[in-house]
């Protein structure tokens, strides 16, 4: 029994289950073409960008904006157009341009996820249906009979063509749905090391710029006072608490109390 064959058995469920292959198919050769294009490029334009990065924002900007045509183009050429943005601008536009990249990357995933759900049930309800139309042809007085119970095998082999169909469907959809997931995890991990990176590398360069001291790690941050002014005032905060005389004022401004001697 050929194919042409096969989809006339099955009953009425195979049309719908054909428009159901058709889009699997349609949104699986697109996934395939878009992944194609992106999966051995995008590693190495991360890793031009953060190197000119180092070297010259403007550079890296540059480099950037030329590789728009990639998802990893697009994401790191957000915070890079700005001009001179805040640290925490900066952060918000990698997390934006992330987030808009890879909703990009799941495009098609829904049509994928309504093949997996219905392609089954279509195969379901042909074989019902084929079922239903076998054993109502059926007569009291042929069930003794070969013929009958030669026709009603042959009758419930093709309903379950429906059945096979939707299943075979639904197998092919669920295989490349996982596939595809498994790409856009692996691009939001190398979105996540990127971003941070380059993140890094502008609060650094943002620092330096500002004149803002790197802050050494697990050391507290001294804060000066904020009533103190002038440069009196500035030494007397940074004199240590040790370094007071004996003629020094105590915290609240009155003399120390002299012990007499015994």
């Amino acid at each position: 029994m050929n194919i042409p064959e096969l989809f006339a058995s099955g009953g009425i469920a195979m049309w719908p289950l054909l428009l159901l292959s058709i889009l699997a198919v349609g949104t699986i050769l697109e996934r395939i073409w878009f992944w194609s294009r992106i999966l051995t490029r995008e590693r190495e334009v991360s890793g031009r960008v953060l190197e000119a990065a180092r070297r010259d924002w403007g550079a890296a900007a540059d480099i950037a904006q030329r590789s728009a045509v990639l998802p990893m183009g697009r994401f790191l050429s957000a915070p890079l157009k700005l001009r001179s943005p805040d640290p925490e601008v900066f952060r918000l536009a990698l997390e934006t341009s992330a987030n808009e990249e890879l909703l990009t990357m799941s495009r098609g995933d829904k049509i994928l996820e309504a093949v997996i759900g219905l392609a089954p049930q279509l195969g379901l309800l042909g074989t019902v249906l084929g079922l239903i139309n076998s054993l109502g042809s059926l007569r009291l007085s042929d069930l003794g009979s070969s013929d009958a119970a030669a026709g009603t095998s042959l009758g419930i082999r093709e309903a379950l063509i429906s059945t096979a169909a939707g299943l075979i469907i639904a197998i092919i959809a669920m295989a490349f749905y996982r596939l595809f997931q498994g790409f856009v995890f692996g691009q939001a991990k190398m979105f996540r090391q990127a971003g941070s990176e380059l993140e890094l590398l502008y609060r650094q360069s943002w620092a330096r710029d500002h004149g803002l001291p790197a802050a050494a790690p697990d050391a507290p941050t001294v804060l000066a006072d904020p009533n103190a002014v002038g440069p009196k005032a500035a030494s007397s905060n940074a004199a240590s608490p040790n370094a007071a005389g004996p003629n020094a004022a105590s915290p609240g401004g009155v003399p120390p109390t002299e012990i007499p001697s015994l």
